[in-house]
């Protein structure tokens, strides 16, 4: 009887793949044609849908169906259902298209003996029909997640596009995702550019147990290498991947057992990884790499678009920030000249930009400022600008030239002294540190002061305290240091001429300052300047500077930089007379003579008498004074000496009385 109801079995099953719209329904529809033919209580289809997981479908005779899945050699396998435990007698056939493999199909019973070779027969014939069945299933599968894909790649470009930060919407596109490629967590991951260390950049479906979780991590040798791998699944971290790797680690925080991880594309480049991570193992296959890696190019593209923005703010920041400085630099400028009736901050050359824009950044702060240049560059102009730019700026500005005073009577002025201190200390006297409380000291030349007041100095700036001389009542020092200098101080500590500990309490942030040959298109624009000041002073002021003399100012060196410019100005005001200021007027030439060292002078024998070494200094000494107009900053310079060396070689040979 079976046999005559084969044929129109087989034809109601062809007729049952071709009608029914899911694969759900042509297996409870095939339980209920069997049911007639064949005595069983179960129908059971095994699907293998991968390497390392399957699907089981359990139909009854009613044709009620349950479908599970499981993984491959969990003991939810269904080689040890419980289900099966009243099974008497079984029918098994496989499931193959063609050479490969799909599955299995068998039939169960609580009776013994319940099938025969007939029936085996028949689900062989079944297993052929349903193998086409699960084929046309895999087409309908594959076809509906790529159109889903397809969709949710077109959701996920308008949820990027929602703002230029990919991380505040990656909750958002994990949703997006989830949908077609099922994961717990969402996360991504930013290398640094020397490939050792990376950092979570965003992170949806799990929190960050603390702060340290999103600082940078050091890339172990074995992590290291996986940078280089486009794209790589881990079926279950606990077998795969030790914990006592950084992956190993931050996986198992979040509490994946499984993982598909994908490279982030980014211009010629890798920006850093993207991973889909499950809490149960074996939740990815190679079928979702291709889909992972679309999301990754369009998280690629967004983050493109970030940097851009970023960029782009960056450099509107800067010009902000520039355009801001600029204007601050400008108004400090015309405050100041209002303030000190001197338009002396001028200059529009890159090199003085410069540094009124660093003057203008430091300012506002309490930092400490070493200004460092040769003499007469303005050193003592900038310290104004700063003070005056500063917070402090209505308290006192109070200077003090550390070269022009001998070393005790430096001290006692900074320093002040009580009574009776010293001989001659009839009455206490404050010092510049106590009359600068509340504003600033600035400390002109200050790499000629004495050691003894450097260590002094020193404890001024590391504890903001000192003593009076002769005092035992500690003050405190309420003040702002600027510092300046012509010398170099790295030369003088190495000559242990200046303390490396003070150098750096000084030092913290320094400001060099261009001598003025190095800024020459501001020459002329001083050189008006000054002409309008002297002009205010003199009987009858200079009409202007001739082109001639312009050429003349631009191609002279300044050794004396900007103070020796004004005294050349002053002169040729007086010499023109109301005039124009001609080349005759100034004092200064093109070039400048360099001391003779041919071989005859250097060869030249010593007279039989000897030679008076400090005649011959002496005259030196006059000659330079002669030359500089007794300009001592100049002189020194003339003689190769600093202000103090040349202070003590006036003093020595009694030279005071010849500067009037």
């Amino acid at each position: 009887m079976l046999e005559a109801q084969s044929p129109a079995l087989v034809a109601s099953f062809a007729r049952l793949l071709a009608e029914a719209p899911s694969l759900d329904e042509v297996l409870s529809r095939m339980a209920l044609l069997l049911r007639d033919a064949i005595p069983f209580e179960q129908l059971h289809v095994l699907r293998l849908d991968r390497a390392e997981s399957v699907t089981l479908y359990v139909v009854r005779a009613s044709g009620e169906l349950e479908v599970t899945g499981h993984l491959i050699g969990d003991a939810g396998t269904p080689a040890a259902d419980p289900r099966d435990g009243d099974e008497r007698s079984k029918v098994i056939c496989t499931v193959k298209r063609g050479a490969r493999v799909q599955g299995a199909v068998w039939l169960t019973s609580s009776e013994p003996n319940a099938f025969n070779e007939q029936h085996e027969e028949l689900l062989e014939m079944v297993a052929d029909l349903l193998a086409m069945a699960l084929y046309h299933d895999s087409i309908r599968t594959t076809d509906s997640r790529r159109r889903d894909r397809i969709d949710a790649l077109v959701r996920l470009l308008h949820t990027v596009a929602e703002s230029l930060d990919i991380r505040l919407v990656f909750p958002q596109i994990s949703d997006v995702v989830r949908d077609v490629l099922p994961h717990d967590v969402l996360a991504l991951t930013a290398w640094a550019e020397d490939g050792l260390s990376f950092r979570v950049y965003a992170l949806a479906g799990a929190e960050a147990p603390d702060e340290a979780f999103w600082a940078p991590t050091l890339l172990t040798p074995e992590d290291r290498v996986l940078l280089h791998r486009n794209s790589y699944i881990i079926h279950d971290v606990n077998s795969e991947i030790a914990a006592e790797t950084v992956r190993g680690r931050l996986l198992r925080i979040v509490g994946a057992r499984s993982a598909l991880r994908v490279a982030i594309p980014l211009g010629s480049g890798v920006f850093g990884s993207l991973f889909f991570l499950a809490r149960e193992p074996g939740r990815f296959s190679d079928d979702d790499v291709d889909f992972a890696r679309q999301v990754a190019d369009h998280l690629a593209l967004a983050l493109s678009h970030q940097r851009l923005a970023e960029a782009a703010r960056r450099d509107a920041e800067a010009r902000e920030t520039a355009a801001r400085l600029e204007a601050q630099v400008a108004t400090l400028r015309r405050e100041l000249e209002a303030r000190t009736g001197e338009r002396r901050v001028v200059g529009h050359s890159r090199q003085w930009q410069d540094v009124l824009a660093q003057a203008a950044r430091v300012a506002q702060t309490e930092t400490t400022v070493l200004l460092t240049g040769e003499s007469g560059t303005g050193k003592e102009v900038i310290a104004r600008f700063l003070h005056h730019a500063s917070r402090r700026s209505q308290g006192p500005f109070v200077a003090i030239n550390c070269a022009a005073l001998p070393d005790q009577l430096l001290e006692s002025e900074l320093f002040g002294y009580e009574r009776g201190a010293f001989t001659g200390a009839v009455a206490a006297k404050p010092g510049r540190i106590e009359i600068a409380n509340g504003g600033v000291l600035f400390l002109d030349e200050v790499g000629e002061m004495a050691p003894q007041v450097q260590a002094k100095l020193l404890r001024v700036l590391e504890e903001r305290e000192f003593l009076r001389l002769g005092g035992t009542r500690l003050q405190r020092a309420d003040i702002r240091v600027i510092a300046a200098t012509n010398r170099d101080l790295h030369a003088a500590m190495k000559r242990g001429d200046f303390r490396e500990d003070l150098y750096y309490r000084l030092g913290v942030f320094e400001i060099a300052l261009p001598p003025l040959r190095d800024r020459l298109d501001d020459v002329i624009e001083l050189a008006d300047m000054f002409l309008d000041e002297i002009g205010e002073t003199v009987g009858r002021p200079a009409a202007g500077i001739e082109r001639e003399a312009k050429n003349q100012l631009l191609a002279y060196p300044w050794p004396g930089n900007v103070r020796e410019l004004r005294n050349a100005i002053e002169r040729a005001v007086i010499l023109a007379d109301g005039g124009f200021i001609r080349s005759e007027h100034l004092p200064v030439s093109a070039t400048r003579p360099r001391p003779s060292t041919d071989a005859s002078s250097v060869d030249a024998p010593f007279p039989a008498g000897g030679v008076n070494l400090e005649a011959i200094e002496r005259s030196l000494v006059i000659k330079a004074l002669a030359q500089a107009r007794h300009n001592k900053t100049r002189a020194a310079t003339l003689l190769g000496l600093t202000r103090a060396q040349l202070y003590s070689r006036i003093e020595k040979y009694g030279l005071a009385d010849t500067e009037s």
